[in-house]
């Protein structure tokens, strides 16, 4: 394309042209990438620097590379190029360019933005604070992974709780769909419950009490669950809590009743005393599986062997629910035949 044809870039070098730079890249023009443009504005996208190098070797066209894609697409791809070859960016540079992003694209993850402008997550992430009345606000965020990724999963990790309470044999994969949260997130908030543990870490809760206690206005009380229910996913940090340790104290109160069940059972004479009960004890101790009792096994299965593993603990469970449906069919029996 002829040099006089092409727009100046939308660079996010804040010094504007390095005439050093100009003069070594004139040197071995030849051997340079073609030049950066936007097809549609003739905007200069990545190779100013060059563009200059060819008009002070009195050239009137260059070679080009054609960039499709909006505007704010087009300095994305400006800052990514100029991070990966050329004249460095200076720490001004990188962080005016973060900030820019931060307001075109809010909904990039601090590392995300972090790894196209070439500053630590944690620089990019004390912009966006320091800049909220310009930056759009969203609970969402994309990561380098392409995914959308929520930054507060405190109400879905309450609401897994409280179907992994009302339904302990409910699969990970149905509480996923149930509250959106990934198949690791359900997996963790059962394994803290089944640990006596809260949902939701400390430093989550932390931080959501830190948030809501700089909104004005009053909360309202958490209210009461009834008579053989799990009080529901709460709103507020005060209810929150009152969830937490609800759900923590019922688990811990099934598994010391499994544990008496188990005991009674093991001491009942009627299957001690007879050679078939006796069997079935020792069966029914091997495959026994107290709340927590899981958890030292669990580390010993490598992360390619989880979703084999994890589908033949659901076949499991399905098998002891058809267990004891069986035994309950056979008590109804017993009971309709005792009362004729």
């Amino acid at each position: 394309m002829r040099i006089d044809s092409l727009l100046a870039a939308d660079s996010p070098r804040l010094d504007g042209m390095d005439e050093e730079h100009v003069r070594r890249l004139a040197e071995i023009f030849t051997a340079l990438p073609p030049v950066l443009v936007h097809r549609t504005t003739r905007r200069v996208i990545d190779g100013m620097h060059r563009l200059a190098a060819a008009r002070s070797l009195g050239l009137l066209s260059v070679e080009v590379q054609y960039f499709d894609g909006t505007p704010e697409e087009g300095f994305l791809r400006s800052v990514s190029a100029n991070i990966a070859h050329g004249l460095p960016l200076t720490v001004a540079d990188r962080k005016a360019a973060a900030a820019r992003i931060l307001v075109s694209h809010a909904e990039l993850s601090d590392r995300a933005i972090a790894a196209r402008v070439g500053v630590d997550a944690k620089t990019v992430a004390a912009i966006r604070r320091g800049s909220t009345t310009e930056t759009p606000q969203s609970n969402v965020r994309m990561g380098l992974d392409g995914r959308a990724h929520p930054l507060n999963r405190t109400a879905e990790r309450l609401r897994a709780a409280e179907l992994i309470t009302r339904r302990p044999d409910l699969p990970l994969r149905a509480i996923v769909k149930a509250t959106g949260i990934s198949l690791g997130t359900a997996h963790d908030v059962r394994q803290r419950l089944l640990r006596g543990e809260a949902p939701v870490p400390q430093g989550r809760r932390d931080a959501e009490r830190t948030a809501s206690a700089s909104v004005p206005g009053p909360r309202p009380p958490a209210s009461a669950p009834g008579p053989g229910r799990a009080p529901a996913a709460p709103d507020t940090p005060a209810q929150s809590l009152a969830f937490e340790s609800a759900t923590v104290q019922g688990l811990a109160h099934r598994s010391r009743a499994a544990l008496d069940t188990l005991g009674r059972l093991t001491h009942d004479p009627s299957l001690r005393h007879s050679d078939t009960g006796r069997q079935f004890l020792r069966w029914l101790n091997t495959h026994f599986v107290v709340d927590d009792a899981w958890r030292q096994q669990a580390a010993a299965i490598p992360p390619h062997c989880t979703d084999t593993v994890a589908e033949l603990a659901l076949q499991c469970s399905r098998t002891w629910k058809r267990f004891a449906e069986e035994l309950s069919r056979r008590r109804l029996t017993e009971t309709a035949t005792t009362g004729e």
